[in-house]
């Protein structure tokens, strides 16, 4: 508006630098960082138009129907099939908005305005308006209820307003029905509201200095030099004190609304703001439909902002409806949650009523002597004899306490005549002889000299009303007249004087209160509070041990196992790309996993082609044993995902019989070992131990687990086969086809691998974090990694938060591991004792909870005493790893010395052989 081609103004975290202004269009390029040379411009772009506005209705309520009639999977589907969306974006479409939908309990359309309350963490309120017109219809809308509530007020309120929704920031003195809001404008008379809104916030003065330089009132070169834009500035606000005074005129000394003079500069201006930046036609039928009843008005009073509320919370200035900096907006209070579950965002719609109840608790007055039970009666305005439990045990000492104020004169009683009988101090008892002046009062008093006597019945009615909602929390206007045996229409006057002064705020606060409600709106702050603190609450780091104790239940170790080949197919997805010593697969990580685990289960794996094992990096010539060869189980089709793409593969150090086996894997490929035991001319045993070699350097595989299970079994203890024990097969001729691991032909793409990395991870812990992955081998940096976390969390796919505290840096979450995890902390600190091998990738000592790292070798087992290490066996010598009971020691030894249900080898049998 107050530049030339060539100036440099920033947008955002961007400068640009302008080519070319012509009617309607600003041409800009890419300034390269260079600093702006005019003071700021944040930009005013078009606004949605009409039919786009009908296209983003229609799509809501086509998703809440399809949401509500069946389910979220379906949705989806129609979502897919509908608009033409990738998976990925229904999924995001679906996450944002099936979370609105659940706090919310619907959408807001063109047929049906949402308004939503909530409190913030200073305890100030705020009002959003859910109205998809677009942003030109609810700037204007915006504008007129912000100036509706200034002159009801007298409070300059903050505003703001995109292409879906309006914020309005209220302070302590608003208090009104929240149904009542769609009806604080009206069609007839909304067009000269907006427009005295107008003149007082910059939107008016920017078009104004537009205006008035392109009809050449105000000269932006002088002597051949471009006039500063401050400058410009001064002489464009110069200008309209001349043509129309009262735009900039004391509001002190204007009495009603400004006049505004007939010259074509200010019509043009109006125009501009009315029609181009605001469509103030387009409120006025939307107020036309909205008195006809043709538009729905529902209200919410939530616990806390709903997910479609945070886009206005964090909007960009040039949002704003008014002129507070960025940096003073009553916005910055209110702390969003991000986008969560449907069960989280549901919570969101409605009070905790354990919150409800502790205000309850906490404002109601409880008495220990004569004296505070005089204060209570004071602060209450009166109470009842039910109240006090008088009559019950527990009422006693208030009986006794009320006997002696009535001795002395302070308190007295009387009895209505439906049978309620009510007791008062004397500070009152002018209030309530105004409400009911035929009663009785036994002891007769009098007020005291000094106490201040209501004027009239409505006053004194106004004021009791008031004391009872301070000590009673959320009511209905029929439980606030019972005990005065008044109607709720003469109490409900009482309440709209209080809502008029801010004190009390209608709404729906008690789910177990029938009926339109009442709370002072202190105590409805601090529920508002308490609700935010217990969602806060739950989402709270857990304790490392927690941690541990969640891992135990994630993976199967404690709680329930898996069964059959699927529970051990899940087992090893779990585990995937995790490098294991051979020897530790069968005799520990899979029994401790599955429920009566045995070999052919994963045999009907492996064998099927399903599953395949290897050792992902190449060893070093094969001088590691193949019981401790770290051996990878993982499905076939993900080969290319775990390898390591510069996976080299080299003879040195292997013997002749092994070299051997590789030329014959080479020219022959796949190989029976019948078939490499006759091709080869070497025996059985040579074989084998050339197979063990390979195996061990990380060069071969097979088909079956069997041909690795044989070669990790010492020969004493393989069966023994002959002709008293019949035809039998020997494991390793059962293994399959051995062959060469070669690197795969296509590896994924580097985005594409390290979501799948990503997400693997997620599957095995649960809450994956940098050090949590320190055991980890054959990933890539935790920078890229953390990028994807980064970029699937954007989608909705995983929570990023704080889930486990005393760990530095950024944390995610798999989004079904959050509640297990939140049961831990919860949970009964009971007895649970826990015993893995070492070889487990949930050794986590020395990684996750504090104290020295058992190693990771076979034959080294942990015992977790409630998530936390207890004793560990180590080299087969017994090791407390923390204060240890006495009482305790034997138990923990013998639980470290026995194993987890060992599988029994094929073949194997029990008693004596031979003759």
């Amino acid at each position: 508006f107050e530049s030339l081609p060539g100036d440099i103004f920033q947008l955002g975290n961007t400068s640009y630098r302008i080519l070319k202004i012509q009617t309607g269009q600003v041409l800009v390029q890419d300034a390269q960082g260079q600093p702006p040379n005019i003071p700021f411009w944040f930009g005013e772009a078009p606004g949605r138009s009409d039919e786009l506005s009908e296209a983003v209705s229609a799509l809501r309520s086509g998703l809440e129907d399809h949401l509500e009639s069946e389910g979220a999977e379906a949705t989806r589907a129609w979502l897919m099939e509908t608009y033409g969306l990738t998976e990925p974006a229904a999924d995001q479409l679906l996450a944002y908005l099936g979370a609105a939908h659940a706090a919310l309990g619907l959408l807001p359309t063109r047929e049906r305005i949402v308004l939503e309350r909530f409190f913030d963490e200073a305890g100030d309120m705020h009002l959003v308006v859910h109205s998809p017109y677009g942003s030109r219809l609810n700037r204007a809308w915006g504008l007129a209820l912000r100036k509706r509530f200034c002159r009801s007020f007298n409070f300059e309120l903050q505003a703001a307003a995109l292409e879906d929704c309006i914020i309005l920031s209220l302070g302590a003195v608003h208090s009104f029905a929240l149904e009542d809001v769609g009806k604080y404008l009206n069609s007839k008379t909304v067009r000269n509201i907006a427009t005295q809104a107008l003149l007082g916030v910059p939107l008016f003065g920017t078009h104004w200095r537009w205006n008035a330089s392109i009809a050449l009132a105000v000269r932006r070169f002088r002597n051949g030099r471009k006039v500063p834009p401050q400058f410009q500035r001064s002489d464009a606000e110069d200008l309209v004190a001349l043509v129309f005074p009262d735009q900039l005129a004391c509001l002190e000394n204007i009495q009603g609304d400004r006049e505004i003079p007939d010259h074509p500069l200010v019509e043009q201006t109006l125009r501009d703001c009315l029609t181009d930046v605001m469509d103030i036609d387009g409120l006025e039928a939307l107020l036309k439909r909205m008195e006809a009843g043709e538009v729905e008005i529902v209200a919410r009073d939530l616990a806390g902002p709903s997910p479609l509320s945070e886009e206005v919370i964090t909007a960009r200035p040039y949002a704003f409806l008014d002129d507070a900096p960025a940096e003073e907006r009553r916005t910055l209070a209110i702390r969003t949650r991000g986008l969560v579950s449907f069960e989280d965002a549901a919570k969101i719609a409605r009070l905790d009523p354990a919150a409800v109840a502790q205000v309850r608790t906490e404002a109601w007055p409880r008495p220990d002597n004569a004296d505070e039970l005089q204060d209570a009666l004071n602060l209450c305005g009166f109470l009842t004899e039910a109240e006090l439990g008088f009559g019950t045990p527990a009422g006693t000492a208030n009986e006794a306490w009320f006997q002696v104020l009535s001795e002395q004169g302070r308190a007295t009683r009387t009895r209505l005549p439906q049978g309620e009988t009510l007791l008062c101090a004397a500070e009152r008892i002018a209030e309530l002889k105004l409400i009911h002046p035929d009663l009785e009062w036994q002891p007769a008093i009098a007020s005291p000299p000094g106490c201040k006597v209501p004027d009239d019945r409505d006053a004194a009615l106004r004021e009791l009303i008031r004391s009872r909602l301070e000590c009673l929390g959320p009511v209905t206007a029929e439980g606030l007249g019972q005990p005065l045996a008044l109607p709720a229409s003469e109490v409900e006057p009482a309440l709209v004087a209080l809502e008029t002064e801010g004190f009390a705020i209608r709404g729906r606060f008690d789910e177990h209160l029938i009926g339109e409600q009442w709370c002072e709106r202190r105590l409805l702050a601090r529920i508002h509070r308490y609700t935010v603190n217990t969602l806060r609450k739950e989402i709270a780091p857990v304790s490392p041990a927690a941690f541990m104790r969640f891992l135990f239940q994630w993976q199967g170790v404690d709680g329930i196992r898996g069964e059959g080949v699927e529970g051990v197919a899940a087992a090893l997805d779990r585990l995937a790309g995790f490098s294991i010593a051979a020897a530790a697969w069968e005799d520990d990580i899979l029994p401790s996993r599955i429920s009566g685990y045995t070999p052919d289960l994963l045999d009907a794996l492996t064998v099927s082609g399903r599953y395949t094992w290897l050792r992902l990096k190449p060893g070093g010539g094969g001088r590691t044993p193949v019981r401790a060869s770290p051996i990878a189980l993982l499905r076939r089709d993900t080969l290319g995902l775990w390898q390591d793409e510069a996976r080299t593969e080299s003879a040195e150090g292997l013997s002749s019989r092994a070299v051997r086996l590789l030329e014959l894997f080479e020219q022959r490929g796949a190989r029976f070992f019948l078939d490499l035991v006759r091709d080869s001319g070497l025996l059985r045993t040579e074989v084998e131990s050339a197979l063990g070699e390979l195996v061990a350097a990380g060069l071969v595989t097979a088909d079956g687990f069997s041909g690795l299970r044989a070669l990790i079994t010492p020969a004493a203890k393989r069966p023994a086969f002959g002709r008293r024990s019949g035809p039998a097969v020997d494991p390793v001729d059962a293994a399959g086809r051995w062959d060469r691991i070669a690197p795969p032909l296509e590896t994924p793409p580097s985005q594409a691998r390290l979501e799948a990395l990503a997400r693997a991870l997620l599957t095995r812990y649960g809450v994956v974090f940098r050090r949590v992955l320190e055991r980890e081998s054959n990933l890539p940096p935790w920078r890229d990694l953390l990028r994807t976390f980064w970029r699937l969390e954007a989608r909705g796919e995983v929570r990023g938060g704080r889930f486990v505290e005393g760990f530095s840096g950024e944390q995610f979450a798999h989004p079904e591991a959050v509640s297990p995890l939140r049961r831990q902390r919860d949970a009964d600190k009971g007895e649970s004792l826990v015993v893995i091998c070492a070889a487990d990738p949930l050794n986590l000592t020395g990684v996750i909870t504090p104290g020295e790292r058992v190693p990771a070798t076979l034959g080294n087992r942990v015992l977790f005493r409630n998530g936390v290490p207890a004793a560990a066996r180590v080299a087969g010598e017994f090791r407390p790893l923390g204060t240890l009971r006495s009482q305790d020691q034997w138990q923990y030894e013998q639980l470290l010395t026995r194993r987890a249900s060992p599988a029994k080898r094929p073949g194997a049998r029990r008693g004596r052989f031979g003759r």
